[in-house]
């Protein structure tokens, strides 16, 4: 299993190339943009099969079309974030873009436990809403791609529509209380360890509290 990170966007977003190397397929996670650097490397992945979303905020969404154009791959998004791909208002790029989110088509809407299949690896769906509603997590192998609902030391926003702090924070538990240490992907800044979130992150530690009380 390989992992490619590519970084662009005005926030700027992480998306990932996740290639299973003994099957010679891959998977983007979150294009939120869209650039030079991750049209060569959509191109150079060669057979892209799956675009995983882990939320539909315009800066984890903007660059579905483009890679989907490039590569014919399917789309898949938690079906509770469906209603944000055609809303500016709720994919927020009305608040941060002088423009709208190309529309794509959601091939596949996902639920909690779901697995995808890409050749040898079995991607796990895990439902972590609290940065929006359908906000999910991708477990692959060792490698958890968390989009913004686990970050290093910090956690995504609650305040945005469908977001909600108590969702967060059930969520981050949820994610603590995986087995082993998988190496996180966040959708934002640099990469970490779930074990050293779990020792170390403010926001772990406040949602350990409240399951506590």
């Amino acid at each position: 299993m390989k992992v490619k990170k590519i970084v662009g966007g005005p926030l700027p977003t992480n998306c990932y190339l996740l290639t299973d190397e003994t099957a010679g397929v891959s998977a983007v996670v979150d294009p939120g943009f869209e650039s030079p650097e991750l049209d060569d490397a959509l191109r150079a992945a060669g057979d892209v099969r799956a675009v995983l979303l882990t939320h539909a905020h315009f800066d984890h969404i903007t660059g579905v079309h483009r890679a989907v154009e490039l590569t014919g791959a399917k789309v898949y998004l938690y079906s509770e974030d469906l209603p944000l791909v055609s809303s500016s208002v709720q994919n927020v790029s009305s608040i941060f873009l002088a423009s709208s989110v190309p529309p794509f088509h959601v091939d596949t809407l996902l639920n909690d436990g779901d697995v995808i299949p890409l050749g040898n690896l079995k991607i796990r769906v895990i439902h972590t809403p609290g940065h929006t509603a359908g906000g999910c997590c991708y477990l692959a192998g060792d490698a958890l791609f968390s989009g913004d609902t686990l970050m290093r030391l910090d956690c995504g926003r609650t305040d945005l529509p469908t977001g909600s702090e108590a969702q967060m924070r059930a969520s981050l538990r949820r994610l603590a209380a995986l087995p082993g240490d998988p190496h996180v992907y966040p959708g934002h800044g640099p990469e970490t360890t779930l074990e050293y979130e779990r020792r170390n992150s403010p926001e772990m530690n406040f949602a350990d509290d409240d399951a506590d009380s």
